[in-house]
């Protein structure tokens, strides 16, 4: 996490206590800006941490850079024609990939709850934003989602309460702090700007940390550049797709912002589970050397 979370963090409480127009459509649109530029790099070490991992050839690397952006031209294109299922994938696939933000805590079915915690707040506390979002991401039917959301919710934040209750007595009382005050942000800040604060200083932080430890010998210059230019890339590459396919794709920026969120996090997913998975299994075969 930085060191910028507890006061920007404080900040948003005082601004909702003193009643500041946070629901104002310029404040969201600087909150999806915010969520882009400082999330979407967390994503783009994916391939060179692959590389460190593994040293593929040349047409290994091909093959899997391929693979990487077939499966995420294949979540865009499911965003085109079956909205509400890529929805719906979506929404698990967040869940999963925040829940592995809490590595502190052993049982999986408590991560998964404590990602889908970042979801069931905004969706209690402010049913109406969300359902509008959920709405100009797919289709009306979506509003039904936010209410299957909500009634799971209270079983959601409790399993998630254990989760910190584990996370403080494992020794994690910074990230279970954050994590909680968080929640409150969620709970009365509005959702997308809920959602940058979260996503901005918890979750891509300590991605972001971890791949600059994997990838140390990079040079600053060159880190720096790869995560610009890949996040760039795909910026560009959603562009051209709206293009493509103008009428299908909503013109609101906080939703398609989530739908390009949507179309990477799923390959990124995949590749981040499969590489941690190969670390757990080399640091136990070290251990047993």
């Amino acid at each position: 996490m930085r060191p910028a979370f507890w006061p920007v963090a404080a900040g948003l409480l005082l601004a909702v206590a003193l009643g500041a127009p946070l629901g104002h459509s310029m404040v969201a649109t600087l909150a999806t800006v915010l969520f882009m530029v400082g999330g979407l790099p967390h994503g783009a070490y994916d391939i060179a941490l692959l590389r460190k991992a593994i040293a593929p050839g040349r047409r290994a690397l091909v093959l899997v850079v391929g693979g990487y952006v077939a499966v995420a031209l294949a979540m865009a294109a499911l965003w085109l024609t079956l909205p509400l299922i890529a929805l719906i994938v979506f929404l698990l696939i967040a869940a999963v990939h925040f829940g592995e933000d809490w590595r502190m805590v052993d049982e999986p079915l408590l991560r998964i709850a404590a990602g889908a915690a970042v979801i069931a707040v905004p969706a209690v506390s402010h049913p109406a934003e969300v359902t509008a979002l959920f709405v100009a991401m797919s289709d009306p039917r979506s509003a039904l989602l936010v209410k299957i959301i909500g009634a799971a919710a209270p079983v959601t934040l409790l399993v998630t309460g254990v989760g910190l209750a584990q996370a403080w007595r494992g020794g994690a009382r910074t990230w279970a702090t954050a994590m909680a005050l968080c929640l409150i942000v969620l709970f009365v800040a509005p959702p997308v700007v809920g959602f940058a604060l979260f996503f901005v200083f918890l979750h891509a932080p300590l991605h972001l940390d971890r791949a600059r430890t994997v990838l140390s010998d990079m040079p600053r210059s060159r880190w720096l550049a790869t995560g610009a230019l890949l996040s760039g890339a795909t910026i560009i590459g959603w562009l051209a797709l709206r293009l493509l396919a103008p009428a299908r794709i909503d013109e609101t920026l906080a939703s398609q912002a989530f739908q390009l969120l949507a179309a990477v996090a799923v390959p990124h997913l995949v590749l981040s589970h499969w590489l941690e998975q190969r670390q757990d299994l080399g640091g136990q075969i070290r251990g047993a050397v």
